[in-house]
């Protein structure tokens, strides 16, 4: 019997303009390590997009079916098998990294699992690796939206650890582990891409 899909609608919406930055910022990248895999619809759809790149999914093993389902469903030759990466106990995973993505993942997580994934980025990457961040972010302390500040406090209800991070204090964790940032995209339904640099310098 094949597994149903996991299916995030948000994936669908925002993944051609991620796509439309990620051609960009992974530029002359060889082998992406995307944490926080979730259902797996971004890697199917960014993968064979760029074909240059190896795309390493990883995430918990919960979310692991989910994944190799949706690749089972849109293979392709760039696109590996889910890695097991729990950002509360996982170390780094073996491979070649240059860079690395993650969608969702900074407001969903507690805050002493968003430090150890920027320490375990900056720790590893090698220099001018790039570390592309998607998701919603507050700016001066305010959020952005009506519609953020609900879906913040909804994220509080459900896991008061959790909630939508500011800007200022994600930029300062990325400075702490070596890691500059260098754009601040703009995206639909008030979210942000923010691409850092290893040893980078600057913002455009």
């Amino acid at each position: 019997m094949t597994m149903p899909l996991p299916f995030s609608q948000a994936c669908e919406n925002n993944q051609a303009p991620i796509l439309a930055v990620l051609q960009q910022a992974f530029a002359g990248r060889q082998q992406v390590l995307e944490i926080g895999s979730g259902t797996g619809q971004h890697a199917v759809y960014f993968a064979p997009r760029m074909p240059q790149l190896i795309w390493q999914t990883s995430d918990l093993a919960d979310n692991h079916p989910g994944i190799c389902a949706w690749q089972a469903a849109h293979p392709a030759p760039n696109l590996l098998a889910p890695l097991l990466l729990d950002l509360a106990s996982s170390d780094w995973p073996e491979g070649a990294f240059d860079a690395v993505f993650s969608a969702n993942t900074t407001h969903i997580v507690a805050w002493p699992l968003v430090e150890r994934l920027f320490a375990l980025v900056g720790g590893h990457l090698p220099p001018a690796g790039v570390l592309a961040l998607y998701g919603p972010f507050n700016y001066g302390g305010q959020f952005t939206s009506e519609s953020n500040r609900a879906f913040d406090a909804w994220l509080r209800q459900r896991d008061a650890a959790s909630g939508i991070r500011h800007f200022e204090d994600i930029r300062q964790l990325a400075a702490r582990h070596g890691l500059a940032l260098e754009h601040d995209h703009g995206m639909p339904a008030n979210n942000r891409l923010l691409v850092f640099r290893r040893g980078g310098a600057g913002v455009e």
